[in-house]
C-alpha cells in the first residue's frame, strides 16, 4: 500500500522533487533507528544478566552439592561405595565434592583427583564486576577449564562446601541463555519499531509528506486558490505549522495579484504618460502667453498656473520610475521651508465651504536641505489626506475645530516637520499596512500610493517618516529630512 501511494504521489508532483519512498524517508531511518536503539539497550541489560545467569547456575550447582554432602557426612564413620560416590557426583555435575567444617576438611566424593585447577571462585565474595568479566570470558574463550567453586552452607556459616567442576556445561547453558535472549531482544525490537514506524507515519510522517505536497502544488501554480493548504484542525506542532503555512500561501497569494496589478497599471500609465505629456506641453505653451495679460487678475494667477504646470510636467516625466525602478535621486538644495508650505495651502484649495483652517507654525529662518520639488509632494500628499479627512467627517459638536497645523524646528542638523490633524483618525487597518502600497489606504476607493511614495522620498533623504501616538483625537506624522553631511575641501573653499 505504501509503494502505491508514493507513485501516486510522484506522479502528482511530476516535475518536481520527488517524494522519498516511506523505507527511505523519515520513517524507514526511525524504524532502523529504533530497532539500533533496542538492541544498544539489550546489549547493555544483557551484560549484568548474563553474570547473574551464571552466577545462579554456579549457585544452584553447589546447592545441590551441599545437599548430597549433608547426607554423606550424616553416615560417618561409613564411608560410601565407590559406586554410590560416581552417581552422587554424576548427579551433580562435579569432579570432587569437599566439606569444611570445624576447620577440617572431608573429601565426601571423588571419581579422579585432579592435581590442579584452572580458576577458583568464592561465591560468598564475588563482586559485581568481577562476575561480569568471567561471565564474559566463559562465553567467549572458556570451556575446557577445571573450576573449583566454594561458599558456605546457608543454615551453617561456619561449615563451607567445595566442588571442582568442568567449565563446558556451564558455558553451553550459557550460550543456550544468550540465544534465548537474542531472539527475544530481536523480537521486542521489531515490535517496538514496527509500532513506532505506524504511530509515526499516522502522526507525523502523514502529515509533513501532506505539507510537502502543498508546497510543491503551490509552487507549480501559485495563483490557483485550490492549490492552498487546507489546514488540519489540532494544536500540535505540525498542525501550527499548517496554519502558518496555510496564512503564508495566502499572503503570497494577494501578494502577486498585487504585483500583477502594478505591472498592469505601469503599463496603463506608460499609455497615459505618453499622452498626457503632449497635452500638458500644450498647455504650459498657452499659459506662457497669460503673463503678457494686462488683466490684474490673471497676473496673479498666471504664476501659480505656471508653477502648476511645470509641477505636473516634471511629474509625468518621472511616474514611470516608481514602477520601474525608484524614484530619481533627490536635487538637493537649501530653502525656506515656510514657502513651500505656502504653494502646499495654495494648492489645497481651503475655501470657506470646506471650513477647514490650515495653520503653519515654521519660523521665516527654518531652512530644509533637501530636493524641493519631492518635499512639495510629501508634505502636500498627507495634508491632502487631512483634507479629505476632515472634509468626509462630521464631528458631534459643531464648535469643535477642523484644523490642520504644519509645523517645524531644527535641531543641530536635524529639521523635524510635524503635520497633525483633528480629524477621526486612522483605522487599524490602515495603520497595520501604513506604508505598503494598495493596502495602506485610509479610505474606501484609495489605492494607498500617497504614503508609499511619500516614505520612498523621505528615505532618499536619509530621513524618517512615521505615525506618532497622540492623546486626542486625528492623526500626526512626524517627517525628520537631515542636512547632507558637509565635504571639508568644499568648505574651505566656501570659507
Amino acid at each position: 500500500m505504501f509503494d502505491r501511494q508514493d507513485s501516486d504521489l510522484q506522479s502528482d508532483l511530476s516535475g518536481g522533487y520527488r517524494m522519498p519512498s516511506r523505507i527511505r524517508g523519515l520513517s524507514g531511518k526511525l524504524l532502523w533507528l529504533t530497532i539500533a536503539f533496542v538492541m544498544l539497550a539489550e546489549i547493555l541489560i544483557f551484560a549484568p544478566s548474563v553474570a547473574t545467569m551464571r552466577q545462579r547456575w554456579l549457585q544452584d550447582r553447589l546447592n545441590t552439592a551441599a545437599a548430597a554432602g549433608v547426607v554423606i557426612d550424616g553416615l560417618q564413620p561409613l564411608e560410601l561405595p565407590r559406586g554410590v560416590q560416581e552417581d552422587t557426583l554424576a548427579t551433580t555435575g562435579t569432579k570432587a565434592i569437599v566439606l569444611r567444617k570445624d576447620g577440617t576438611s572431608r573429601l565426601l566424593a571423588v571419581t579422579e583427583m585432579p592435581t590442579e585447577v584452572d580458576a577458583a571462585y568464592d561465591l560468598a565474595d564475588y563482586s559485581e564486576l568481577e562476575s561480569i568479566r568471567d561471565a564474559f570470558y566463559t562465553l567467549f574463550f572458556g570451556g575446557d577449564r577445571l573450576l573449583r567453586v566454594y561458599g558456605p552452607i546457608a543454615d551453617a556459616s561456619d561449615t563451607t562446601i567445595e566442588i571442582v567442576m568442568e567449565e563446558r556445561p556451564l558455558r553451553r547453558a550459557m550460550l543456550g541463555y544468550a540465544h534465548n535472549i537474542l531472539i527475544v531482544s530481536l523480537m521486542i525490537s521489531v515490535i517496538t519499531a514496527v509500532l513506532m514506524f505506524l504511530a509515526i507515519n499516522r502522526i507525523m510522517i502523514m502529515p509533513v509528506r501532506r505539507l510537502a505536497r502543498s508546497m510543491q502544488a503551490f509552487a507549480e501554480n501559485p495563483e490557483d486558490p485550490a492549490r492552498i493548504l487546507n489546514p488540519s484542525e489540532g494544536h500540535d506542532e505540525i498542525a501550527v505549522a499548517g496554519r502558518h503555512l496555510t496564512r503564508m500561501q495566502d499572503q503570497l497569494q494577494k501578494t502577486l495579484r498585487q504585483q500583477k496589478t502594478l505591472v498592469d497599471l505601469g503599463l496603463a500609465v506608460s499609455k497615459i504618460n505618453h499622452d498626457m505629456r503632449n497635452i500638458l506641453a500644450s498647455a504650459q505653451l498657452m499659459s506662457d502667453r497669460l503673463v503678457d495679460v494686462e488683466d490684474p487678475l490673471v497676473k496673479s494667477f498666471a504664476p501659480k498656473l505656471l508653477r502648476a504646470i511645470d509641477r505636473a510636467v516634471g511629474y509625468t516625466s518621472e511616474v514611470l520610475s516608481y514602477g520601474q525602478t525608484s524614484e530619481a535621486e533627490p536635487q538637493r538644495r537649501r530653502f525656506r521651508l515656510v514657502e513651500l508650505c505656502q504653494e502646499v495651502r495654495e494648492l489645497l484649495q481651503l475655501n470657506q465651504e470646506l471650513a477647514i483652517e490650515f495653520v503653519e507654525m515654521i519660523a521665516p529662518d527654518i531652512e530644509i536641505d533637501g530636493d524641493s520639488e519631492q518635499l512639495f509632494r510629501v508634505i502636500h500628499n498627507i495634508c491632502r489626506n487631512a483634507v479629505q479627512a476632515l472634509a468626509s467627517h462630521a464631528p458631534d459638536d459643531p464648535d469643535y475645530p477642523r484644523r490642520i497645523t504644519v509645523s517645524a524646528q531644527r535641531t543641530g542638523s536635524v529639521v523635524a516637520i510635524t503635520i497633525d490633524d483633528t480629524g477621526p483618525g486612522m483605522p487599524p487597518k490602515a495603520r497595520e499596512n501604513l506604508f505598503a502600497a494598495f493596502r495602506g489606504s485610509a479610505r474606501s476607493g484609495g489605492t494607498g500610493l500617497g504614503l508609499a511614495i511619500a516614505r520612498e522620498l523621505v528615505l532618499a533623504h536619509g530621513g524618517t517618516i512615521a505615525l506618532v501616538e497622540k492623546p486626542g483625537p486625528g492623526t500626526l506624522f512626524r517627517i525628520e529630512i537631515p542636512d547632507r553631511p558637509v565635504d571639508l575641501n568644499d568648505w574651505r573653499v566656501r570659507a
